[in-house]
């Protein structure tokens, strides 16, 4: 017996949803990193802002990469593979972490 291909799926517009979607997370990230920074700026250098200034603009790039990957595989491919837990979940913290980062920064 040969196994036999279940019907070809449509994905329709769903990767391209998923695509932008990544595009618009990762602009509020961005967002998020510039205004840790000029609130550092603005409000004064001082040891604890610098330092959550730099977590706000580590976590961005943390997420710039993960999303700079899955968009990459979401254009690559007619049928992506699903997105793996290690990269879901870092995606996750970093979007969470970044959130909270861009609150201290809003208190120090």
């Amino acid at each position: 017996m040969s196994a036999e291909a279940g019907p070809v799926r449509d994905p329709g517009l769903q990767p391209e949803r998923t695509r932008l979607a990544w595009r618009r997370t990762t602009l509020a990230g961005t967002v998020t990193a510039v205004l840790a920074v000029r609130s550092t700026v603005r409000g004064g250098l001082s040891p604890a802002s610098a330092l959550v200034c730099a977590a706000c603009v580590l976590l961005w790039l943390g997420f710039l990469l993960i999303a700079h990957r899955r968009i990459r595989a979401l254009t690559a491919d007619a049928r992506p593979a699903a997105l793996p837990p290690r990269q879901a979940a870092a995606a996750t913290l970093c979007t969470v972490f970044l959130a909270v980062c861009a609150a201290a920064a809003i208190v120090f």
